[in-house]
Formats: structure tokens, C-alpha cells, sequence
């Protein structure tokens, strides 16, 4: 009170008993006019509310002259005897007195808003900032609790919170607090620092706070988080929807209050861009999100076509490559929203609530795939130059995501393309097997890999089932891939041995990896190469580092053969083991690639097993449920499954003649086989039949190793094999007009469908096949 000039006594019953100079020179009354009188007839109008229980507020006295003065009262109640307050000492200074200090002027003129609350979180001053925020006079607050002045909620009681924590220990706080204030209309993040206020003993007699705008800087920041959210949260697959679907999730509700993703129709597809720019704008809606449930704002629908004009302004930020703004009463702005009411009017209630959009090209490595738009409805503040900035380096990663996304699908268009090229399209012109067959390619961002089958008809009624694997994932693996697929063909003409072939094979893939530059992965392939022969009823195979075929005999369950896998292809130097294993008719051999057991190897070829040994009325119905079982729902690598259900042929189908070597012969074994023909009802091919046994059982008897063996055998076409224990191989050759010999083979070609040799475990055979008569 020791610079309190104004001051007065008032009693427990509210009668002034006490008047100081002071007193008299701010009101006019002298102390023999007031003393005696109540206080209450002093004041011009009433207190306000809250002011008589604090002890402080703003009062409105009547002067002596009529006017009314307003000042700040604080009474100190002097307590009596019995402990109870008996009178109170009430100071008064003029509210509307100027600071006679420097100090006083600077805390007033501050630009940053200041106040001060006693202990009790009572307003004691406020500076002219702080009175503009709050849209009130100080006198309105002076005296009041905080809380008494606002709309409560959490912001409010966060910053009760911390003027009792100040006032409690006696230590400043800084925190920054985000809220609106009611002149601004809008939501304002403060940087608020608190002290305490002691007087000349050291009690704390108040806090001061001072709050500055760090509005520019939370949503400098916040924008950053958003473009580190984007560098996370965007392009997680290679997938274009669900890269826009990403955008529209980081966009709403923090950016926008709906935002949309549109790409041009050619993104879609596996087209390259256009040449020429097209008159008007077809885009196709990829995804679109929305802070109300349902996005009643979109009037297009995710996948349908919007086609916009040039003068829109999704075209001219395609056009311009830079962000574009369209406001509330702005021409573009109103076209926009004329079109979408016309489009879907239901949307009517959301979409006039608009009032600021911003459109941005989706643009990657110099090509422009779309545009992203955003607008706001319940967000007050208008999109303005440093959205610009950040929505323009989001979209930017957005596109690059996007444009990854477009790659991948066309390069695995491309290659599904070719591998579906190089495997096999139809599997007839064999009879020895029943076959279904699976082919699903990895759902990977690696790429679509080399796994391969292939089931070749070989001589004999015999059957050649191949699998494989190239190691890696794209057009590199596809290219390996139909290279070793068309060597397994060739080879598999010549009729190899299956340890054999996959030794070719091996040189080849080794010789492939050295011509290869340095920049190229290692080749690598596995392979799993089985012979059939219905008529021996028996099974040849080898591995080359690929996983054992599962083997179902009729009426027993699924077991892996035992063998051994071998090394891979492209190793070299090492040898291959092949097995051999007689199968009665109906056996089931199951070929896959390692894609199908990329699990626990153990427990899914256990999976495998159970699924084999499952009934199935066809093997295509077997095959799906062997993938249904086993499959994983996403594979990181590509799956194939071969299914073969053997045959046999019967005794009845197949003739066989030990020939002596003796050329007299040659007549005798041509009327046996004649005869088996009739026996057969095939004489229509009699002719050929014996003139073709004549040759090849007399180049065998004179050119060959006794013993010699002539066998026939009616399938699906009629089979003629002559064998002998040499191991010289035929070919083909040009007689001279006045040679004795050298046309027999070549009028064995000339009269067959097709013929060749192979080697056997003791010389050769040769071999000629002709269809057989229709009927």
C-alpha cells in the first residue's frame, strides 16, 4: 500500500469509517461527506459479479461533479479480537490512469500479450494486446478468475493448470499451448511463458505471463512432419491405388477437409504417354477421402472417368506444372462447384460449405500423370503461398511413388507376357500321362521370377516332364528362363538320359554366366528332369538342386521320392545321380517349385502330402486344392505345380521280335509284323509298315550288333523301333544316281510322320512313327 494514494475504511456493515486525501482528490468528496455514509451509495452502478466475494474488481464512483470514474479496488479486511474481519481497507487507482514509468508504458505498448494474475488466478492487469485478443476492456476483467472469462474447455484448463503450478513452486514455465482466441476466428498455436511476481519482502504475490504467436512456426513444423509422414507412409507398395490411396490419408483431415487423386486414363494402363496433348482432360478417379464419413463431398466415384475442360483448374496446373488456388467467388471456383452440383447433387449440403481448393500436378521425371486436389470446408483459414510449397513437394514424392507404382505394372505386364509366351500352351501329343498343371506368379516387387514347365512327348509312347527354377526375379529371369527351357527341348530330342541332359544343361548355363557382364546378377537355375515309359512302366529322373517330386501310388499316401537333389545348375564340375522307380498305372507324381514350400519347408511339404492324398474327382480339381492348402495367401516367389497321373500300355498294344541277323530273315519278321497289323485292324498301313521293317531290320543286321530287336507298338500313333547293340547313329545322306544303297533311311523319312534315334543301355534304337488310319 505504499503507493497506494487512494484509500478508505469501510466496517463489517459496509459504512465508510474512514477517508483519505487521496480519496478526496479522485472522487471530489471531502471525509465529512463520506464518513457515516454506506459505501454502496459512493458507486455509480453495481459491482461486477464475482468482484465483492475476490475483494477486487472494477468499480464505476460517482464524483462529487457528477461524472463517473472508473477505478481498480482492492479491499484488505482487518480482523478483529474474535479472529473475524471487523473492517476492510479498500485502495482504488484509476483504471484509465497512464503508467507514470517507462516500465509501466512498455508493459502496456508490449505487441505480444501480457497480464498478471494473483494467486488465485484473478486478473490484476492486462496489457492493450492482451485486451484486443480477448475483445474486452481491462476494466471487464480486472478482479475476475480466469475461468470466469472463457468458454472452458481443455486449453483453458491446461492454462489454469499451469498458473496454480507457477503460483504452488515459484518456478517459471514455458510451454506452447494451441488454441483460438475469440478476435482471430480461427486456431493459433502460443509459445507461453510464466513467472512469478514477489514483492520487496520476497512473497509471491502474483504470476506475469507474456504469450507469443508461434503460429507460423507450428505450422512450418507441422508441414515438415506431414512430408516425414509422406517419405514413410507413402508408396509402402507397388500398387497406384493404394500409393493414392496413402496421399489421401495424409492429406485429410490434417491438410483438407477432402481431398481427391486423379490420374490420366493412359496411367492405368501399360501405355507410354501420348504424344500430343489431347483437347480435353480424361481423368480417372483412383481415390478420394473425406473428414466427413461416406465423402459425400466427391461427386465421381473411385474408377470413374471425369473428363475436364481446359480451362479448368486441374488442366491448367497440369499445363502450368505449379500448384493452383481457387477461393470462394473466384470464376474457376465457382465453375468447379456449378459442375460437381451438376454431376451428383446430393452432395450439395457438404460441397457449399467450400470456400478455398488447391490443385497440384502429380508430375515425375518430366511426365505428368494426374492431379491431386484438396480442399477445405471447416477449416477457416484459406489455403495461401506456403501450402503451396509443401502440398507441391508432396505431390512431388507422391508422383515419384506413383510413377514407380506405373513402372512395376507395366514391366510385369511385360514380363507375365513373355513368360506366358514360354511356357507351354497346350500339353497334347502324349498319351503316357495325364497332366494338370499351375502357374502363379509372385505378387513381389521383385518381379515376376524364372520358374518354368514343360512336358515333351518323346519317342516310344515316353514322356519327358520337366520343372525349373531361375534364380532372380524379371525380364533377366524370363530371358534365362526360355533359354534352358528351348536347350531342355533340344536335348530332350536326342533322347539323354536324364543325368545326362542335366550335365548339358549345366555346361550350357555355365557358359551363359561367362558371357555376361559384370553388371548382371549370377545366373543360377534349379531343374527336375523325369522319363516316363508307359510300356516298361517306369519312372527316370534326376535333380539339379530342385526340390524331390512327391510321388501317390494307387491306395497308399503321399511320400517324397528319396533321392538325391544334385547341385544346381551353373555350379559345375560335379555329377548328377538319376533313379529309377517302376510305377503301376494311376500313380500320381507331383512336380513344384520351391515357391510352393517357401514356408517350413518340413511342415508344408508335410501340408503337401495331406493335400495329395486328398480325393479329387479330376486332377485339375486336385491342383487347386493343393494350392488352396499349401499356398501361402501372398507368395514372395513364383509357383508352379505339375500334376502327372501315369498310364500304361497294355500287352495287347505292343509286339516285340528277337531277329536273328541273318538277311533271310528279313522277309519272315516283315509278314510277323504284317500279321500284327491285321490282328491290330490296322492294314491300311501294312504297306508302309513292311517296307519300312525292311529297311531298318536290314541296315541293323548289316550295319549293326546282333542281338536285334524289332518292336511295334499301336498308341496313339503306330510306333516302329528297331534296336541293336551298336552304337553308331544313322543319318540321313544324298545317293548318287548310280549308287546300290544310302535311300533307305531317307525313304523311311519321306514315308513316316517322324523318325530319329536314341541310345539305349546296350547300342540304339531307331525309330519311325505314322498316324494312324481315321475311324
Amino acid at each position: 500500500m505504499e503507493q497506494a494514494s487512494v484509500a478508505a475504511i469501510v466496517d463489517a456493515h459496509g459504512v465508510v469509517t474512514g477517508w483519505s486525501e487521496g480519496a478526496r482528490r479522485l472522487t471530489g468528496h471531502p471525509a465529512e461527506e463520506t464518513v457515516g455514509r454506506p459505501a454502496r451509495e459512493l458507486l455509480a452502478q453495481p459491482p461486477p459479479p464475482g468482484a465483492l466475494a475476490a475483494l477486487a474488481g472494477t468499480a464505476a464512483l460517482r464524483h462529487r461533479d457528477g461524472t463517473t470514474v472508473v477505478t481498480a479496488l482492492r479491499a484488505c479486511p482487518v480482523l478483529g479480537a474474535d479472529g473475524r474481519p471487523d473492517r476492510y481497507v479498500v485502495t482504488a487507482e484509476p483504471a484509465d490512469r497512464p503508467e507514470p514509468t517507462l516500465a509501466g508504458r512498455a508493459f502496456q505498448q508490449a505487441s505480444m500479450p501480457m497480464s498478471v494474475f494473483d494467486t488465485r488466478q484473478r486478473y490484476l492487469r492486462l496489457n492493450e494486446a492482451a485486451c484486443r485478443g480477448r475483445g474486452v476492456i481491462e476494466a471487464a476483467l480486472l478482479g475476475r478468475p480466469f475461468l470466469e472469462t472463457v468458454a472452458y474447455g481443455e486449453a483453458d484448463q491446461g492454462f489454469v493448470e499451469h498458473l496454480r503450478q507457477v503460483a504452488e513452486t515459484g518456478r517459471p514455465v514455458r510451454y506452447e499451448s494451441f488454441t483460438g482466441i475469440p478476435t482471430l476466428h480461427r486456431e493459433h498455436a502460443w509459445s507461453v511463458e510464466m513467472w512469478p511476481v514477489r514483492d520487496a519482502s520476497g512473497e509471491l504475490t502474483g504470476v506475469a505471463l507474456a504469450a507469443q504467436d508461434s503460429s507460423e512456426q507450428y505450422w512450418a513444423r507441422r508441414r515438415l512432419a506431414l512430408l516425414n509422414e509422406a517419405a514413410a507412409g507413402i508408396g509402402t507398395t507397388l500398387d497406384m491405388a493404394r500409393t493414392a490411396e496413402e496421399v489421401v490419408e495424409l492429406l485429410v483431415p490434417q491438410f483438407a477437409d477432402f481431398a481427391t487423386v486423379d490420374l490420366l486414363e493412359w496411367v492405368l494402363g501399360a501405355d507410354e504417354p501420348p504424344a500430343a496433348p489431347a483437347r480435353e482432360i480424361a481423368l480417372r478417379r483412383v481415390a478420394h477421402g473425406s473428414r466427413t464419413e461416406g465423402t459425400p463431398e466427391a461427386a465421381v466415384r473411385v474408377g470413374e472417368r471425369d473428363v475436364r475442360p481446359t480451362s479448368s483448374a486441374a488442366a491448367r496446373a497440369m499445363r502450368e506444372g505449379r500448384a493452383v488456388f481457387s477461393h470462394a467467388g473466384e470464376p474457376e471456383f465457382i465453375d468447379w462447384l456449378a459442375d460437381r452440383e451438376a454431376r451428383r447433387p446430393a452432395g450439395h449440403v457438404y460441397r457449399s460449405r467450400a470456400h478455398s481448393m488447391i490443385t497440384v500436378p502429380l508430375r515425375a521425371r518430366g511426365t505428368t500423370l494426374g492431379v491431386m486436389v484438396a480442399v477445405r470446408i471447416t477449416q477457416p483459414d484459406a489455403y495461401a503461398a506456403d501450402d503451396a510449397v509443401f502440398v507441391e513437394e508432396l505431390a512431388s514424392r507422391a508422383a515419384v511413388c506413383v510413377d514407380n507404382a506405373r513402372r512395376f505394372a507395366r514391366e510385369r505386364t511385360i514380363a507375365l507376357a513373355l513368360q506366358h509366351s514360354l511356357l507351354p500352351r497346350g500339353l497334347s501329343g502324349q498319351a503316357a500321362v495325364e497332366v494338370a498343371h499351375r502357374y502363379l506368379p509372385c505378387a513381389s516387387p521383385a518381379g515376376i521370377g524364372g520358374d518354368w514347365f514343360d512336358v515333351i512327348p518323346l519317342s516310344g509312347s515316353r514322356v519327358a516332364l520337366v520343372v525349373g527354377d531361375v534364380v532372380g526375379h524379371g525380364i533377366q529371369a524370363q530371358a534365362t528362363m526360355g533359354r534352358l527351357r528351348t536347350a531342355v527341348r533340344t536335348l530332350a530330342d536326342v533322347d539323354l538320359p536324364p543325368d545326362e541332359l542335366l550335365t548339358h544343361l549345366d555346361d550350357l548355363v555355365t557358359h551363359l554366366a561367362g558371357d555376361h557382364d559384370d553388371d548382371v546378377p549370377e545366373l543360377g537355375a534349379t531343374c527336375l528332369y523325369a522319363v516316363y515309359d508307359p510300356v516298361a512302366r517306369r519312372l527316370s529322373l534326376a535333380a539339379a538342386g530342385h526340390p524331390a517330386p512327391v510321388l501317390v501310388l494307387p491306395g497308399a499316401a503321399a511320400e517324397p521320392v528319396t533321392m538325391s537333389p544334385g547341385p544346381p545348375l551353373g555350379v559345375g564340375g560335379l555329377p548328377f545321380e538319376a533313379i529309377e522307380l517302376e510305377l503301376p498305372e494311376g500313380s500320381l507324381v507331383a512336380l513344384y517349385t520351391d515357391g510352393l514350400l517357401e514356408r517350413d519347408m518340413d511342415r508344408t511339404t508335410a501340408e503337401l502330402c495331406r493335400a495329395l492324398s486328398a480325393p479329387a474327382d479330376s486332377l485339375e480339381e486336385l491342383a487347386d486344392g493343393v494350392l488352396k492348402a499349401v499356398l501361402p495367401e501372398e507368395s514372395g516367389d513364383d509357383v508352379v505345380l505339375l500334376l502327372a497321373r501315369t498310364r500304361a500300355l497294355g500287352a495287347d498294344q505292343v509286339a516285340t521280335w528277337e531277329i536273328t541277323p541273318d538277311p533271310a530273315r528279313v522277309a519272315a519278321t516283315r509278314q510277323a509284323a504284317a500279321e500284327q497289323l491285321a490282328a491290330w485292324g490296322l492294314e491300311e498301313t501294312a504297306f508302309v509298315t513292311e517296307l519300312v521293317v525292311s529297311e531298318l531290320v536290314t541296315n541293323a543286321i548289316r550295319y549293326g550288333d546282333p542281338p536285334v530287336q524289332l518292336r511295334l507298338i499301336r498308341d496313339r500313333t503306330l510306333i516302329c523301333e528297331v534296336s541293336d547293340s551298336s552304337s553308331t547313329s544313322p543319318h540321313l545322306r544324298r545317293a548318287h544316281a548310280y549308287d546300290e544303297g544310302g535311300r533307305g533311311l531317307l525313304l523311311v523319312a519321306q514315308l513316316t510322320q517322324r523318325w530319329g534315334s536314341r541310345p539305349s543301355g546296350r547300342g540304339k534304337t531307331i525309330w519311325c512313327e505314322q498316324p494312324l488310319p481315321p475311324g
